[in-house]
């Protein structure tokens, strides 16, 4: 399964609990997460989407660190099974696991 099915099933399943998500392109800032999630009362995440099995690079992580210093919360997805465990991790502000 490619990471682009993946990211699909996110944006519909973000869709259907209310929500957006919207691209990050970042030029001149490499390694940000793919989306940026947005669900009702305010919970807002960022989601790294990869092909399953696959982990972030190591720029990537750097990013991934940043911004969780800067207290924000960032998630790894790489099947699209967790999609629920994730959406219920960013609703109640907690981690994915």
């Amino acid at each position: 399964m490619r990471e682009k099915y993946t990211e699909q099933k996110l944006v519909k399943a973000v869709k259907k609990a209310g929500g957006i998500t919207m691209k990050l392109i970042s030029p001149g800032f490499a390694g940000m997460p793919d989306r940026l999630v947005v669900l009702p009362m305010g919970r807002i995440a960022f989601v790294e989407v990869k092909a399953p099995g696959l982990k972030p690079r190591p720029l990537q992580v750097k990013r991934h660190e940043l911004l969780r210093r800067l207290g924000c919360r960032v998630y790894v997805l790489d099947d699209e099974e967790e999609i629920p465990r994730l959406l219920a991790a960013i609703t109640r502000g907690g981690d994915a696991t």
